[in-house]
């Protein structure tokens, strides 16, 4: 697959960042959009955990899916606790910088809230470029809800995945002509998903016990709460303890690399040397397609992936969600969250799995948000000049009054030499 295009001999050159297989699963239909459209020229800077060995080398599935890596960072200080995750976040800021001086991006592309976009979308900002930002303006918990707010606050143009997202971001004083459409596009590969039997898919990775997916099993990932450092191996002995006591085959997927990670990844570990189960198998890694596969074969999802709150909804897929990771975010009926003790999280799971599959929502997205994000590439008008929207709104209005004049409905902010023009789409 080609990542150049033209159109009367300029190319509108979108620097896409990927840091995590989570990033590349919901950015994997953006890019192919993009790639498909003869005035775009898409990049792609793989860094974070994309370029580790101990999370299976994700960068390799991007390149698998046929694209162009225009560059690989490596970032990640080894420890995964809070000063490692600063000192990351400090050292992206200066790889992220070389990469764009060297690729001269028009726009670069963020998604979500991880602290390496954090770092890339300081980078590019500082850099004058034009920044554009998918799943902006939501509520969490951890650190990612002020990394997500602070990449918004940075972005020039935004891609919200829900309604109430868009109006957040506007409260937040963004400009509402720079939501350029709603829906998140992990739905498009839901919408598309070919279902078939992942047996092979679940068994022919990973270690531990075999799963007939024939039988009822749990798909579990547990990401460590950064704001709750320190709790976290509790939090994951309760799940543990929770799924033993249930006894469903369950396949479970090593945490990121957040802080607190490492603790998490040990409990799993004395767990599984201590009781040995023979329901349970670990996998690091999957394909987006794949893990979408698995998740919309799953008859409950367990733990604190945002994944559970916004791609199980379009499978119907029962969901625990375990803790305050996802704290404040949008889910629909398919979510029941509880705290992290063992009895609740058991009880939980069985009153899930015995209400079954719950009707597809497209609370995050119709599954067409993709082509709507390219062709908003193509069409929106780069500036660097942030405002604070109400405020001038509102001396605009007072100037007006005071020159007995309407108020003019576009902002006449400068834009070093650039229209600051934004195209607004319906969603």
């Amino acid at each position: 697959m080609s990542n150049h295009s033209e159109t009367n001999g300029a190319r509108r050159k979108i620097c896409v960042v990927l840091v995590d297989r989570a990033n590349y699963g919901r950015l994997k239909p953006v890019m192919q959009s993009i790639a498909s459209r003869p005035e775009l020229d898409l990049q792609v800077l793989a860094a974070g955990t994309m370029v580790l060995e101990r999370f299976d080398l994700p960068v390799r599935v991007v390149e698998k899916d046929g694209f162009n890596i225009s560059g690989q960072i490596y970032v990640e200080l080894e420890g995964s606790n809070p000063t490692t995750m600063a000192k990351s976040l400090g050292f992206g800021v200066v790889e992220f910088a070389s990469e764009f001086r060297r690729l001269d991006p028009d726009v670069v592309l963020i998604i979500g809230d991880r602290y390496e976009a954090l770092a890339a979308t300081m980078a590019a900002a500082y850099m004058n470029l034009c920044i554009a930002h998918i799943q902006g303006g939501e509520v969490s918990g951890s650190i990612d809800e002020s990394a997500r707010h602070a990449i918004s606050k940075f972005a020039h143009f935004h891609f919200p995945s829900t309604q109430r997202a868009a109006d957040y971001l506007i409260r937040m004083g963004e400009k509402p002509e720079t939501i350029l459409a709603i829906g998140c596009p992990s739905s498009d590969i839901a919408r598309t998903l070919q279902r078939r039997d992942c047996q092979n898919l679940i068994n022919s990775k990973g270690s531990g016990a075999e799963i007939d997916i024939n039988d009822p099993y749990a798909l579990v990932i547990f990401h460590p709460t950064t704001t709750e450092y320190g709790g976290e191996a509790k939090q994951m002995e309760s799940l543990l303890s929770a799924l033993h006591a249930v006894g469903m085959p369950t396949l479970l997927m090593w945490p990121n690399i957040d802080a607190g990670s490492d603790h998490v990844s040990k409990t799993i570990r004395r767990f599984r040397d201590k009781h040995r189960p023979e329901w349970l198998r670990t996998l690091i890694n999957l394909m987006p397609e794949d893990y979408l596969q698995v998740l919309a074969n799953a008859t409950c999802a367990i733990g604190n992936s945002s994944s559970f709150v916004r791609d199980a909804g379009f499978f119907g897929t029962p969901v625990v969600l375990v803790g305050n990771r996802q704290e404040g975010r949008e889910t629909d009926q398919h979510v029941t969250p509880v705290v992290p003790e063992a009895e609740k999280i058991e009880q939980a799971i069985l009153q899930q799995v015995s209400k079954g599959r719950y009707p597809a929502s497209q609370l995050y997205g119709d599954g067409f948000v993709s082509d709507r994000i390219a062709e908003s590439l193509s069409r929106l008008s780069p500036y660097v000049q942030k405002r604070l929207d109400y405020i001038y709104r509102e001396n605009e209005a007072a100037d007006a009054s005071a020159n007995g004049s309407l108020p003019s409905s576009q902002s006449t902010e400068p834009t070093n030499g650039k229209s600051s023009e934004c195209v607004s789409l319906e969603s």
